[in-house]
């Protein structure tokens, strides 16, 4: 009997986290966020560079990449070759998603590519995202 009251409460402890999950139901949402460069010029500094090279953007929408958590879908602004901001066109409800989309958006402006880290438990997020971005690279090349 002494060893019921703890076993009692450690089960439902332990599955207070299996009864509050809501697993994602794979609808889609657009966002938009998007994340400028730390080493962006200032709009007094842009005003006084009139080189075509600077002054000439270009927006690549990335393929929609559907994963078990959602549908994924970047969308690039480059400014020459460079990676100007990224923003997301649709993103799923989830998590993950929340909190890893503005780490890679800043990975991504770092290394001016999608070879980039996954962020640790956004996995697929990670994966969606980084195969969405591939392809509005990949785009804009051809």
């Amino acid at each position: 009997m002494k060893r019921a009251i703890p076993v009692f409460l450690l089960t439902a402890a332990g599955l207070i986290p299996v009864w509050r999950y809501h697993p994602s139901t794979g609808t889609s949402t657009t966002t938009t966020q998007a994340v400028e460069p730390s080493t962006a010029p200032s709009p007094a500094a842009s005003a006084h560079s009139s080189s075509p090279s600077s002054a000439a953007s270009k927006v690549v929408p990335g393929t929609a990449v559907d994963t078990v958590k959602g549908v994924f879908q970047v969308e690039v602004t480059f400014r020459g070759d460079r990676i100007a901001s990224v923003r997301m066109l649709q993103a799923p409800h989830h998590p993950q998603t929340k909190w890893a989309v503005p780490e890679l958006i800043k990975e991504t402006l770092q290394a001016q590519s999608a070879h980039i880290d996954s962020v640790s438990g956004a996995t697929i997020t990670s994966q969606g995202y980084r195969e969405s971005l591939q392809a509005a690279i990949d785009a804009k090349a051809s």
